[in-house]
């Protein structure tokens, strides 16, 4: 699925999530419900992220559906500033970004940084728990990478 072949010489595991920024969550369930649905749904909001340099908070509301082993996720912007506020206001709505859970989110930043992908969204939640968005501009999304205990022990590492 991914198309740049940098991220495939890589060995990234495999994706387990595609984000889609929208701008009437509810709008977007009802259409996909038959796709990916059943949804569910949380408040996505974030605090004290580091957006570009800065510390920003967030508020969004997700919905979560699946597709085999690939979970769809809706994201819906309502205030604050992250990519999804970005994406939002530049007049765009649809597909954002691409997940892959990692053993280790630092290592792997460091890893794509030598294909040219630069973090612009991080948060360490705790010594377990992290996430970051990257950016290339080469490739048209973002991608999530997210550290949780969930992933066990099979997730990749980087050496």
């Amino acid at each position: 699925m991914t198309q740049d072949p940098q991220l495939q010489q890589l060995d990234l595991p495999p994706i387990d999530q595609i984000g889609f920024v929208v701008n009437d969550l509810d709008a977007w369930v009802q259409q996909f419900g038959p796709v990916f649905g059943p949804f569910t749904f949380m408040d996505g909001s974030v605090n004290g992220a580091e957006f570009r340099g800065r510390n920003e908070d967030v508020k969004l509301r997700i919905a979560f559906g699946r597709s085999g082993d690939v979970e769809i996720e809706l994201i819906e912007w309502l205030e604050g500033t992250s990519p999804h506020s970005e994406f939002v206001q530049s007049g765009r709505e649809g597909m954002h970004h691409l997940r892959y859970r990692v053993a280790d989110t630092d290592a792997w930043i460091k890893q794509l940084a030598t294909v040219g992908y630069t973090p612009f969204w991080y948060k360490r939640w705790n010594a377990d728990t992290v996430f970051a968005y990257l950016e290339n501009p080469e490739f048209p999304l973002c991608l999530e990478l997210l550290q949780m205990p969930e992933a066990g022990a099979g997730a990749p590492t980087v050496d």
